[in-house]
């Protein structure tokens, strides 16, 4: 996991082939003047969610990962939790979903601040769960772009 601020996004270039097409897209764009959607920025290998919606309670989220897309998650405006831990160390609630990429799982993990401008990395051996509310309900404009990892 990365956790850093988009100024410094250029710093993440090298990690991926297509992480500069993905940057690129968050540092070129004001979303506040683009609607909920998916976004593809590289047909299936690059693509962006962009979403608006209140931030919940931790109890009323669940912990997920994916397998064939790295989630670059972007806050452009407002204020989220995000709780991050290892594969190895949850159990899982459901199989693998193919068609959808996603697995819930049970478990905890640490928790980090998204604010306003900034990202994170999640990569396929961490569960996450996005969206939780800091000390109270927030409006967010996030968005999501999801990387092919191969």
């Amino acid at each position: 996991m990365v956790i850093d601020d988009l100024r410094n996004a250029s710093l993440c270039f090298g990690m991926h082939k297509n992480f500069r097409t993905a940057f690129d897209y968050l540092l070129r764009t004001d979303f506040t003047h683009v609607a909920n959607g998916k976004y593809p920025l590289d047909c299936e290998n690059v693509f962006a969610i962009v979403n608006r919606y209140e931030t919940q309670s931790a109890e009323e989220l669940k912990w997920e990962a994916h397998r064939k897309y790295i989630d670059i998650q972007f806050v452009s405006k407002g204020f989220e939790q995000i709780g991050i831990e290892d594969i190895n160390k949850v159990p899982h609630l459901t199989e693998y979903d193919k068609e959808k990429d996603v697995q819930f799982f049970i478990g905890g993990g640490n928790h980090f601040p998204l604010i306003e401008k900034t990202f994170a990395i999640i990569f396929p051996h961490e569960v996450h769960k996005p969206g939780i509310a800091i000390t109270k309900k927030s409006e967010v404009i996030k968005v999501v772009i999801k990387v092919r990892v191969v």
